[in-house]
């Protein structure tokens, strides 16, 4: 098996490889449908819809976003932890997210590549048994990050509601929102940090299904059947 960071020289000779292990695929669909929920409900406990006739006492619209919320919360928490296992226990494929080679200088080559390749100046695709550079770096950087902080910030504010008894408080709330100088601002924080995290899923939506049409090799299929295909016989750049 080749780096998952090299090109694959000829695909002629090997129209198909096995990149993505089930738990991972699995991982990364559970995690998806996390996100799109915790989106919505979290837009919704930001901006409330408007109130509801009757009695207040007969209803319970926001305690149903607000559960669904942390339980989409936990359900990525608990994913996230056990993909990071699965980065130590599965193929080398499930580590690429977590540990770019940012000291190769061929890999930051590379990236220029893929960044050429998105603005339509490069002509040719580079085909890699994996993530590409640039998706892996942009996915260490903006998603594992991005998602990081979205965790401990939301468990900041979920402690907060707990009380100072809570381990949620005493883990998170004590420090993180001493840290933004108040409540306020941590929510202000997270609220900005799930319209990144959108922003990372449109951009990731369409760079799959575009790579999918232009480089001539599967993208989002991989990630349902863990196969990666090559629709060509031409060799790859170098």
């Amino acid at each position: 098996m080749q780096s998952p960071l090299q090109s694959v020289a000829k695909p002629a000779l090997q129209q198909a490889i096995y990149v993505y292990e089930a738990p991972l695929r699995l991982w990364h669909w559970v995690n998806a449908l996390a996100i799109v929920v915790l989106a919505v409900s979290g837009y919704f406990i930001g901006s409330p819809p408007p109130t509801l006739s009757g009695e207040a006492s007969s209803h319970f619209l926001m305690g149903y976003i607000r559960f669904t919320h942390f339980a989409a919360g936990y359900i990525l928490i608990v994913g996230f932890a056990l993909r990071i296992y699965w980065a130590f226990a599965g193929n080398s494929h499930a580590r690429q997210m977590f540990i770019p080679p940012v000291t190769s200088r061929a890999w930051w080559r590379d990236v220029l590549h893929e960044i050429r390749w998105y603005f339509f100046i490069a002509r040719e695709p580079k085909k890699y048994e994996g993530h590409n550079p640039l998706a892996t770096l942009t996915m260490h950087v903006a998603f594992l990050w991005g998602i990081i902080f979205m965790m401990v910030s939301g468990f900041a504010l979920y402690g907060e509601g707990e009380g100072m008894g809570s381990w949620q408080y005493r883990l998170f709330s004590s420090w993180v929102i001493p840290l933004f100088g108040n409540s306020q601002n941590v929510h202000t924080w997270h609220h900005i940090g799930m319209w990144a995290i959108v922003c990372f899923v449109l951009v990731h939506v369409y760079a799959a299904v575009r790579e999918d049409v232009m480089s001539r090799q599967s993208i989002v299929s991989t990630m349902i059947s863990g196969w990666r295909q090559f629709r060509d016989d031409r060799p790859a750049d170098d």
